[in-house]
């Protein structure tokens, strides 16, 4: 196979979940580099507020494979960055169907048509829920190991853009970021971003909900230490066909955590504990090829970051947090994930 050719400037792209958190950052950082920015988004985990106005916006969903169609045909894309998932590891147990519809299924819609439409790189958000409970820090060399269907979705996209790169040539970047967290995250979902939850107990003068004794730790991740890496990448040559993790090094207790986003939030640490739920207890990886083939390097730490959010989440106020309206299987289902 021949070298990838990277994307000119005033590249035309497109960048699913560009409303939500990390693609609003990430199209963000494609418009300060002077690209054209398609977002396609159902709003489903994301805000209109949150996309950029230099960008086009067509609301609709990466399962209405016409839409998909007549979008890359419109537009020729020469790059994708599909980052519109339903991030939610713990509750993927319970939504089966709706997980694999959304992160699979809704994958392989737009990879159809990026072979289809000749893309010079399709980048992909996985996640470190592709490594299960290894032994942390995982590194891109470890076998997968999934453990919630949340990280087999993401396990299986990787594996069908394996596929695609020997059968079509498709080339593509995949990463794999962990609790990423920073403005514009959506605090008023209870089922991820710990962070974000964290905050929004908060500023309605509730106590931090822990599942477990809190000992179990991750390595937390400012959203400015990881857009512009995923953009920086598809303009580097030796990235493409490359797997990379990308986030934190230093990991911390959810303990931790939690007097760390107390003392952001100016209030003393109140957690409540709640039984322990099936998950990783400890769960970090290694960054070192991401450092080597991307110049990457960690540069806001956690007590700085935090900042950052906290500042932004007293400005935006509180969120209403809403249960899922679509529960498959409630047998073991978390009782505080009832109401």
């Amino acid at each position: 196979m021949s070298g990838p050719t990277v994307p000119p400037a005033g590249a035309r792209i497109l960048v699913t979940g560009g409303a939500g958190f990390l693609g609003s950052h990430v199209t963000h950082e494609l418009l300060a580099r002077g690209h054209q920015v398609v977002v396609l988004d159902d709003l489903s985990g994301g805000f209109l507020e949150n996309v950029d106005p230099r960008a086009e916006l067509v609301q609709g969903s990466i399962l209405d494979v016409e839409l998909v169609s007549r979008l890359f045909d419109q537009h020729r894309f020469e790059v994708v960055f599909h980052l519109a998932a339903y991030a939610a590891e713990g509750l993927s147990h319970f939504i089966k169907r709706f997980n694999y519809q959304n992160n699979l299924i809704g994958s392989v819609n737009l990879i159809n048509a990026a072979v289809n439409h000749g893309v010079r790189c399709f980048v992909f958000t996985s996640s470190v829920a592709v490594y299960g409970s290894a032994t942390p820090p995982m590194h891109e060399q470890m076998p997968l190991t999934p453990e919630d269907p949340y990280g087999i979705a993401k396990a299986a996209v990787e594996e069908e853009l394996r596929v695609c790169r020997e059968l079509f040539g498709l080339r593509s970047i995949v990463f794999r970021p962990h609790n990423v967290y920073g403005e514009r995250q959506n605090i008023g979902d209870r089922y991820r971003n710990v962070v974000g939850i964290f905050m929004n107990q908060i500023l309605q003068g509730q106590p931090l909900t822990i599942f477990g004794d809190g000992t179990q730790t991750r390595a937390f991740s400012h959203v400015a230490d990881v857009a512009p890496v995923m953009v920086e990448a598809m303009s580097r040559p030796e990235a493409y066909d490359q797997t990379f993790n990308i986030g934190a090094d230093e990991a911390y207790s959810l303990n931790e955590l939690g007097e760390a986003v107390s003392r952001a939030m100016g209030v003393p640490f109140r957690p409540e504990y709640l039984p322990a739920r099936v998950e990783a207890m400890h769960n970090h990886a290694s960054h070192e090829k991401a450092r080597a083939l991307l110049g990457y390097r960690q540069q806001v730490g956690l007590e700085e970051g935090l900042a950052r959010m906290a500042a932004w989440v007293r400005a935006v106020g509180p969120r209403k947090s809403q249960p899922f309206g679509a529960l498959e299987i409630e047998r073991n289902l978390p009782p505080s994930w009832r109401d």
